[in-house]
């Protein structure tokens, strides 16, 4: 009976040992996830200014960008829209 014990008590601590390296491993999957998509998304806009009347913000992740023009001594105007002129991808 001692010796059916010990066998039972050393599986049962292997099983334990697999789930918590699992639930470890799950934890740090998961965190890596959440590092990678912030990560992604600060980097996602960039400003791009081609001379001094023109102002360019383009989105990385859809291709899109917004356009203003800023004439010499005058008052802002309204930005416009612009699709890609390289298709992407649907997700």
């Amino acid at each position: 009976m001692n010796k059916n014990l010990q066998s039972f008590s050393i599986i049962f601590l292997g099983i334990c040992i697999l789930l918590s390296s699992w639930f470890i491993s799950q934890s740090l999957r998961s965190t890596n996830q959440q590092v990678n998509s912030t990560s992604n998304e600060q980097f996602r806009y960039e400003f791009i200014s081609p001379n001094e009347s023109n102002i360019i913000i383009f989105d990385k992740q859809t291709g899109e960008y917004w356009r203003k023009y800023i004439e010499s001594n005058q008052g802002p105007t309204n930005w416009e829209k612009g699709n890609s002129p390289i298709s992407t991808p649907s997700n």
